[in-house]
């Protein structure tokens, strides 16, 4: 573990027994690092966007990162948020070989840094050709379309996507092109899910 403290978002429910368990190991863990682990809980039915989640709560969180669904495993935990903190520490893009349109969006709720210029440089890389990243602030991208059904045929994917996780864009939509611009609008700045919806995007617009 770093010296820095650690927190553990979670999404959960009231009366859901395996969020309880997930609470009393993470307590325990709490217990044992003292200030190095912070625990912040969400209930899931305080906001409709967060029903995404459904019936796969609790779900883990740290540095917008998945860290354990349904059970708590502590080993695993340990060795996940070890890595993550050397990553972050390291100003490399997190998982940055994985996939990001096989993510989903995490909600935020402010009270994060935005990506650095580095980190978000790397995560742009990451992305089909078409995005760019303006003032380390937002991403944008546009299409065209040969005519004005299918630009909003698109605009409609887009908005259907937006719904499902959670996340949305500024769309403009004009007879032929789409345009879309991408930000965290609770912290005026870049999370690592505005990449995700992004590339999301990308594999909308190869179908």
């Amino acid at each position: 573990m770093t010296t820095s403290p650690t927190e553990i978002t979670i999404y959960g429910r009231a009366g859901c027994h395996l969020c309880e368990e997930a609470r009393a190991k993470l307590e325990e863990l709490r217990d044992e690092l003292g200030e190095a682990l912070i625990l912040r809980e969400i209930d899931i039915e305080s906001d409709p966007s967060l029903a995404i989640y459904g019936n796969d709560v609790p779900v883990g969180f740290v540095q917008d990162q998945e860290v354990f669904r349904h059970r708590v495993d502590v080993k695993a935990l340990l060795e996940r948020i070890r890595d993550l903190s050397e990553r972050r520490l390291a100003a490399e893009p997190l998982d940055s070989e994985h996939d990001l349109a096989a993510e989903q969006c995490v909600p935020c709720r402010g009270g994060v840094p935005p990506l650095s210029e580095e980190v978000a440089a790397k995560l742009l890389g990451q992305l089909a050709d078409g995005w760019r990243l303006v003032s380390n602030h937002h991403l944008e991208r546009s299409w065209t379309f040969p005519d004005f059904r299918r630009a909003l045929a698109f605009t409609n994917q887009i908005g259907d996507l937006a719904e499902l996780q959670g996340h949305h864009p500024d769309i403009t939509l004009k007879w032929g092109s789409v345009a879309v611009v991408i930000w965290t609008h609770a912290i005026d700045g870049l999370t690592r899910s505005d990449f995700v919806l992004a590339a999301k995007i990308d594999g909308l617009a190869r179908i």
